[in-house]
């Protein structure tokens, strides 16, 4: 899924924009759909990897690599915002069969608003135009969401994925 999500986004998503204001950032999913039993450190070694193989495509220095690490460091914390029992977090894998549509797309659009956030943040490393800034981060979110949704609809179920 790594190798697939990477070219997809260095493909195609790096030319889609919505008004030129929102930017699909769909590699995020990969961070979404780690298995919620992994450690700390390598989700944030995975989430940092995938940001920094982003960035070589983008070329952007490091920007993709800080949000992402922020976000698989947060990963965890926002799960339990949704899954409150510890023991529904032993095996399963974040996605519409195992959480339900409604805590997925809760799920999903949470990550993806704190990346967005955390992106736009440091490449403006400013807040001289907030209004651009949130608008922005809204339409990412809109759209990074709903291709996250749509690609977990298309999306096999794997033998780890257990419904909670």
């Amino acid at each position: 899924m790594f190798i697939a999500l990477v070219l997809a986004q260095a493909v195609i998503f790096n030319h889609i924009a919505l008004y030129s204001a929102g930017l699909a950032f769909l590699f995020i999913y990969f961070i979404i759909k780690l298995p919620l039993n992994l450690s700390a450190a390598k989700v944030i070694f995975l989430s940092f990897l995938i940001g920094f193989v982003i960035d070589i495509f983008q070329d952007t220095p490091g920007v993709n690599a800080l949000a992402c690490t922020c976000l698989g460091g947060a990963r965890r914390t926002i799960v339990r915002l949704y899954v409150p029992r510890e023991e529904d977090l032993a095996h399963a894998v974040p996605s519409i069969r195992t959480l339900g549509p409604g805590l997925f797309a809760r799920y999903a659009a949470t990550m993806t608003f704190i990346y967005c956030i955390l992106l736009f943040s440091i490449e403006a490393f400013t807040f001289f135009h907030p209004a651009i800034m949130a608008m922005r981060i809204v339409a990412s979110t809109l759209l990074t969401s709903l291709l996250i949704m749509a690609t977990d609809c298309l999306s096999l179920p794997s033998r780890s994925e257990k419904r909670l």
